[in-house]
């Protein structure tokens, strides 16, 4: 079964997840977007529920139901019996669904408890795949390798971690519970009113990213070439509203087309007539400027006892070009294509626990 047939039940044992982000990575409130976007790319997700008490999450609580996941209370009790009712409540519903709804052939477990672990290995049994999704610095060793496939969050592309994370989780477990933050009385408050932001306007919106961001995450995955058909399908189980003619093209082909002829991608002839396969052009010489760009920029900042990090290093390269993009090149995130031009031994890169982040480094000899 290939990965456009999936069709996934989401999973997240909520509290896991976003005390991991927010201790692990200094981010908050939780951002669901980059797990959505990660999913979309595997398959069509059916089913979206997330675990918590919604009390101590207020704000994470308007941000799902924007997202269309279904919020499943676990109200506060005193002692353990809060953090086993979450872990129960939630295994019961992945069997029950496993068995009821037959249709469903991929489960995201979005959780770093290794409490959860014989549940994977279940779902396996009823020839269920299994996708893991958590935080590195909550997530448990016994986890990873039960799932089929395992996604850090720290390595999604979209999450943007603080630069001064704050203290890691307890490794193995659910991180500690946030007390509801306690709200000073006051009288005849007025009710709060909440307003929506408005939504961008989509011609103002920019194609190239969508498509390059979904293309490299599909090659990814891909067993074989990305067709037309397969990226557009992507496209929109991401973002639903998308339609090529919002940004002047009478049909999609046609904007893969425009793409292409600005460098972006490259068309081939595929299987069937008018589905083209998608890929990224293989320049090498655009890929060698690319990478000199980067060792430049790198050089420039080193000096004798200092090593430029790799958080601000992508804004320093559009300092010098202004039209700098790693999707350009086929390189999903900036990381990637770093770790690129270290395994080129265009550079050194090694991760510092004070600062949080890779420090970079050109050698003398180039």
């Amino acid at each position: 079964m290939t990965n456009d047939d999936e069709r996934i039940a989401l999973f997240l044992d909520y509290e896991n997840l976003a005390i991991g982000a927010r201790d692990g990575l200094g981010v908050m409130p939780f951002d669901f977007g980059p797990i959505a976007d990660a999913l979309a790319e595997r398959g069509r997700v059916v089913a979206r529920r997330a675990y918590a008490d919604w009390s101590s999450f207020d704000e994470d609580r308007r941000l799902l139901a924007r997202a269309q996941v279904e919020l499943i209370e676990i109200p506060q009790r005193l002692g353990a019996s809060r953090k086993n009712a979450a872990d129960i409540k939630m295994v019961v519903d992945a069997i029950e669904m496993a068995f009821e709804r037959s249709f469903v052939t991929t489960f995201a477990i979005c959780t770093g408890d290794s409490d959860f672990t014989p549940l994977v290995h279940k779902l396996r049994e009823l020839d269920k795949r299994v996708i893991g999704i958590g935080v590195q610095s909550s997530t448990s060793a016994l986890l990873p390798p039960a799932c089929d496939e395992f996604l850090f969050y720290d390595r999604l592309p979209g999450v943007e971690p603080s630069q001064a994370p704050r203290r890691p989780a307890r490794r193995g477990g659910r991180p500690a519970a946030v007390p509801a933050p306690v709200e000073p009385v006051v009288e005849a408050a007025e009710p709060e009113i909440v307003v929506e932001e408005p939504a961008a306007p989509v011609e103002d919106r920019e194609v190239g990213p969508i498509v390059t961001s979904t293309l490299a995450g599909l090659q990814r995955h891909a067993d074989g070439p990305v067709l037309a058909s397969r990226l557009k399908r992507a496209i929109l189980r991401k973002d639903p509203t998308f339609d090529e003619a919002d940004h002047g093209f009478r049909a999609f082909g046609e904007l893969l087309r425009h793409l292409e002829s600005g460098g972006v991608i490259e068309l081939k002839k595929g299987s069937a007539q008018g589905d083209p396969e998608v890929s990224f052009p293989h320049d090498a010489s655009a890929d060698d400027d690319a990478f000199r760009l980067l060792v430049e920029v790198v050089r420039g900042l080193q000096g004798p006892r200092f090593r430029p990090q790799l958080s601000g290093l992508k804004d320093q390269l559009r300092k010098r070009e202004p039209g700098f993009s790693e999707k350009r090149y086929g390189f999903n995130t900036f990381l990637s294509f770093a770790k690129a031009a270290r395994a080129r031994n265009l550079l050194s890169m090694d991760w510092d626990e004070d600062t949080g982040d890779y420090l970079l480094r050109v050698p003398e000899e180039l």
